[in-house]
């Protein structure tokens, strides 16, 4: 499998070459077109398929899309659904999470799993259904605006608010708060934040999508205005 990212990093999309027989996962709604040799088997043929798809549709869907090149080599554009950039990380045997509308698709040996017990429940109060990203392959992970790398030594600590967060590894340690009491929440605009400690790496947003529309809320005329 070969793979490039054009119109990066405002409007990144992903366009991927594959090998006969070869597969790639791809979130619900993330197709900019394909090759007429490629097939699209929707449905949960593969394993952690089913979970994935639940959580990246908010559980009201049980369907992903796999596309697969038959005969020849194929090509399969891909693109998130917000403005912002997209970056591949490779697995060996390891294990990625990442936040829900943060992973774009992933190649064979990939196992993407939302059902992550004892993690998925303390992640609740940040609002965050995060997938398990396991095995050997190329996961892909996009942002809401630019995508950064956080890598942190051992020891070394940083804190990232929860609307921010993309991706973190299976190596670094995190805790879970809220910053401050409840006033200087609502008069800040923060609300839960992570705190991460190395040695390991994190991925994060530069925009926050919530923040976004907030600003242009005042703006949007809706239905209601216009009667």
């Amino acid at each position: 499998m070969d793979y490039e990212f054009t119109h990066k990093p405002s409007y990144t999309h992903l366009i991927v070459t594959l090998e006969a027989g070869e597969s790639i996962v791809a979130e619900p709604g993330a197709m900019v077109g394909h090759s007429e040799n490629v097939s699209i088997s929707t449905g949960t043929s593969r394993d952690g398929l089913l979970s994935s798809a639940k959580s990246l549709l908010g559980g009201e869907s049980a369907f992903a899309n796999e596309f697969t090149a038959e005969g020849s080599r194929g090509q399969v554009t891909l693109a998130p659904p917000t403005p912002g950039d997209v970056k591949s990380h490779d697995l060996h045997d390891e294990t990625l999470y990442s936040t829900d509308g943060s992973f774009l698709a992933a190649t064979d040996g990939i196992d993407i799993d939302s059902e992550i017990g004892g993690l998925k429940s303390m992640l609740g109060e940040a609002s965050l259904t995060p997938l398990a990203l396991r095995g050997t392959g190329t996961t892909f992970i996009d942002a809401y605006g630019g995508l950064e790398k956080l890598e942190l030594a051992a020891g070394e600590s940083y804190v990232l608010d929860n609307e921010h967060l993309i991706a973190w590894d299976d190596d670094i340690d995190y805790s879970v708060r809220r910053v401050g009491d409840l006033k200087s929440t609502v008069l800040s605009g923060e609300g839960l934040v992570f705190e991460f400690t190395g040695p390991g790496s994190a991925w994060y947003q530069t925009r926050d999508m919530d923040a976004f529309a907030s600003v242009i809320a005042p703006y949007v005329r809706t239905n209601t205005d216009d009667s």
